[in-house]
């Protein structure tokens, strides 16, 4: 994949990382753009570590390396580090929803400028298989932790505190049944506008009728 020229490129093209770490992002997109091809050639459970490791041109070690599993591969990129970042470089006084909104647009736009297929196989592929489901859920927990600091950065609050605990998991959460909302319904809906109205759930509560 091409990385989207935006706040949001890839680290792989920032020039204060190091060669080494350059390259080490330049294979976990090697080994993630194989996976993609051939998850679209021949379906999720077909595809095998050493099927992504020959098309990618790397060692099943290699793979494994930088993936420990297969659901990870499909899961896993490098938007964390620059979505927080961006988080954190937002005005001190600004609402810390308008904070979110504001990432949370950035980086939809940026994944959907980079390869819209491929958001929209990730989606699919965290409904129709269990395996990848699951693994979802589990990551959870450390986008979360992630989460937790920038808020406790922000308010000043203890991130291991249960109230931080609990509104940055809740977030999370959110966006995540946004996300496979999207998914169950075909991609019809404006992948934005529901990251939007699960924001708003958070901001103001339950609407008092169905939107």
């Amino acid at each position: 994949m091409t990385a989207a020229r935006t706040p949001f490129s890839s680290p792989a093209d920032r020039p204060q990382l190091g060669l080494r770490e350059r390259k080490k992002i330049k294979t976990r997109e090697a080994i993630r753009t194989a996976t993609y091809a051939l998850i679209k050639e021949q379906g999720y459970d077909a595809t095998t570590i050493e099927q992504i490791a020959d098309r990618a041109e790397v060692s099943p070690s290699t793979v494994f390396r930088y993936f420990p599993t297969k659901e990870d591969i499909v899961l896993t990129d490098e938007y964390d580090a620059p979505m927080l970042e961006e988080l954190r470089a937002r005005p001190a006084g600004e609402p810390w929803m308008d904070s979110v909104r504001h990432v949370m647009r950035m980086a939809t736009n940026a994944l959907m400028a980079e390869d819209p297929e491929v958001v929209r196989m990730r989606a699919h592929l965290g409904v129709q298989v269990p395996a990848v489901r699951s693994r979802m859920f589990e990551s959870m927990s450390e986008t979360g932790r992630l989460l937790r600091a920038a808020l406790a950065d922000r308010t000043g609050l203890d991130p291991d505190s249960l109230e931080v605990r609990v509104y940055a998991m809740s977030l999370v959460g959110g966006l995540m049944e946004a996300n496979m909302t999207w998914a169950e319904n075909g991609f019809k809906d404006d992948l934005g506008a529901l990251l939007d109205r699960a924001l708003d759930v958070m901001e103001h509560g339950l609407p008092t009728r169905n939107p």
